[in-house]
C-alpha cells in the first residue's frame, strides 16, 4: 500500500497544472468523497456513481474503494484519486516511471492477468449480441514488444534537447529515456541522437517559429532480420553537416541498416511529410512474418507486435478454413501482409488498398516471395466489389482489416451484394467492429466465431477477429 500511496502522491504533483487551471474557471466546483468503483470503461478508467451520475476516475479498478476528488467544469464531471483504501487484487505498481504523465499505457497499474481479464470481459460485453467469445490469446512476455517507435524532439525545462511522447491531451513533450513496451535498441539510438544534436549544435524544430531542424525520429526494427531503419523527420530540407551526422550515428550504432530523411514543414499532427531522401542504405528494411518476407518503407503500415501478429494471422487463416480453390479479397490490404501469407492456401488473392505507397510495397512483396496468384490494386474496396459483381466475377472470402474507425456502409453494402460465403473481420477497435457486425448480421450473415488477441499489452487496446458466414 505504501507504493500505491506514493504513486498517487506523485500523480497529484503531476496534476498540479491541471488543478491550477481548475481554480481559474469561475464555474468549477470540487468536492471530496469516498466511493466504490462499480465497473471500468473500455479505456480502463474506473466508473463510480456520484449523485446519480456516472463518473470516470483514471487509475481506479473495479471493486476498489477510494477517496476521490470530484471535479465539475461547465457541464462535465470528472475526478481523480486521492487515496485508495481497499485495493484490487490486480493492482500493481507500474514499472514505468513516466506512467502518470504519459498516458500511452492506460492500464499498467493492473497485473497482466488483470489486464487479460479486463480485455476479455470488455470484448464479451460488446460482442454479447453476436455469440460466445473465445478466451483471449495473451503474450508470454508483455514488454519490449513494439518494433516501431516514434519520438518527438523538443526543448526541456533547462533548454536541453529532449525526446519523448506528447503528454495525454496536450502538446507538451514528456522526456522519455526508456519506454518499457518498445524495442530497447530504439531507445538507445534515440539517446545517441540527442547526444549528437548537442555536439552538432542541432536544434529541435519549432513549428510555430519555423526554426530548428529535427522534428521527430521514427525507428523501425525487423523482428526476425534485426534490420533497423532510422527516419529523421526534419522541419526543413536544409540539414547542415548531415553526412557527418550520419557517419557519427553509424559509428555509435553499426546495426543501423538504413537512414532516411523525411521533410515535414507543415503545421500538422501528421508525423511524416511527402518528401524523402535516403541518406544511408536502401531506404527500406525487411522482416519475416509467417514464412513470408516483407519490404518495409518509412510509410508502410506493419503491425507493431510481431510475436502476436503471427498468432493473429495464423488464427484468422485457421478460422477461414480454406479448401484451396477460393478467390479471396484482402480489403484494406496495406503492404499485403495477410493476403500474401494466405496466398499459398487459396486459388487467388485480390488486394485492394487506397494508399498508393502501400500498394507499391505490396506488389514488391509479392515479387520478393515469388507469389504469382496475388494481385494488388489501388482504389476504394467498396467500388471494387461493385465492379466485380457487375462483371460476374466470383468472390468466396473477404478478409478485412479496416482502420480504427471501422468500415463504412458503402463497403459493407457492396460486400452484401457480392455475397461471399465467408467474411473474416480483423479489427483493432471492437466497438466500431460491433457496429459493422450489426449491419452484416441484419443482411444475411451470421457470426460463427469471435477471437480476441492481446496485441497491445499495458494498454486498453485489443485486436479482435470475427468469422461470419452466409
Amino acid at each position: 500500500m505504501n507504493n500505491i500511496k506514493h504513486n498517487f502522491k506523485k500523480n497529484s504533483k503531476n496534476n498540479s497544472k491541471f488543478k491550477k487551471k481548475i481554480h481559474k474557471k469561475s464555474d468549477s466546483k470540487k468536492e471530496i468523497v469516498e466511493v466504490k468503483c462499480i465497473d471500468m470503461d473500455e479505456t480502463g478508467k474506473g466508473i463510480i456513481i456520484h449523485r446519480n451520475d456516472k463518473v470516470v476516475i483514471p487509475y481506479l479498478l473495479k471493486g476498489e474503494t477510494a477517496t476521490v476528488e470530484i471535479l465539475k467544469n461547465t457541464g462535465t464531471i470528472t475526478g481523480r484519486i486521492l487515496k485508495v483504501k481497499n485495493s484490487s487484487q490486480y493492482r500493481v505498481k507500474p514499472k514505468c516511471p513516466y506512467y502518470n504523465e504519459c498516458g500511452g499505457c492506460q492500464i499498467q497499474h493492473m497485473s497482466y492477468k488483470g489486464q487479460s481479464e479486463f480485455k476479455q470481459k470488455s470484448v464479451e460485453e460488446i460482442m454479447k449480441p453476436f455469440g460466445k467469445v473465445n478466451p483471449i490469446i495473451t503474450m508470454e512476455k508483455p514488454y519490449d514488444y513494439r518494433n516501431k517507435i516514434h519520438a518527438t524532439y523538443s526543448y526541456g525545462k533547462r533548454g536541453e534537447v529532449i525526446s519523448g511522447f506528447y503528454e495525454e491531451n496536450s502538446h507538451r513533450v514528456i522526456p522519455i529515456q526508456r519506454c518499457i513496451i518498445q524495442d530497447p535498441k530504439a531507445d538507445e539510438i534515440n539517446a545517441s541522437i540527442r547526444e549528437l544534436m548537442k555536439s552538432f549544435k542541432m536544434k529541435p524544430y519549432d513549428e510555430d517559429r519555423r526554426q530548428g531542424i529535427l522534428r521527430h525520429v521514427l525507428i523501425k526494427t525487423g523482428f526476425a532480420t534485426k534490420e533497423v531503419m532510422v527516419v529523421l523527420v526534419t522541419g526543413t530540407s536544409v540539414f547542415p553537416s548531415k553526412n557527418n551526422f550520419v557517419k557519427a550515428l553509424l559509428k555509435k550504432h553499426p546495426e543501423i541498416t538504413t537512414i532516411v530523411m523525411n521533410v515535414n514543414n507543415r503545421k500538422t499532427s501528421m508525423v511524416l511529410g511527402d518528401r524523402e531522401n535516403v541518406l544511408y542504405g536502401k531506404g527500406t528494411i525487411k522482416d519475416i512474418l509467417c514464412n513470408c518476407t516483407f519490404n518495409i518503407s518509412p510509410k508502410s503500415f506493419y503491425q507493431v507486435n510481431p510475436i502476436q501478429t503471427h498468432k493473429l494471422y495464423s488464427k484468422a487463416i485457421e478460422m477461414a478454413d480454406f479448401k484451396g480453390d477460393e478467390v479471396v479479397m484482402d480489403a484494406y490490404s496495406g503492404i499485403g501482409t495477410i493476403g500474401l501469407i494466405l496466398s499459398k492456401r487459396v486459388h487467388s488473392v485480390i488486394g485492394v488498398e487506397l494508399n498508393r505507397d502501400a500498394v507499391k510495397d505490396a506488389i514488391k512483396n509479392a515479387k520478393i516471395n515469388s507469389i504469382k496468384n496475388a494481385r494488388f490494386y489501388e482504389g476504394d474496396a467498396g467500388e471494387f466489389i461493385v465492379n466485380m459483381a457487375k462483371t460476374g466475377e466470383k468472390l468466396d472470402t473477404v478478409m478485412m482489416d479496416p482502420p480504427r474507425s471501422g468500415s463504412d456502409e458503402k463497403f459493407l453494402s457492396s460486400l452484401v451484394k457480392m455475397s461471399p460465403q465467408n467474411v473474416i473481420y480483423i479489427s483493432c477497435n471492437y466497438i466500431t467492429q460491433a457496429r459493422d457486425l450489426k449491419f452484416l448480421t441484419k443482411n444475411g450473415y451470421k457470426v460463427e466465431e469471435i477471437q480476441p488477441v492481446d496485441m497491445f499489452p499495458q494498454t486498453s487496446h485489443v485486436e479482435n477477429i470475427v468469422k461470419l458466414c452466409k
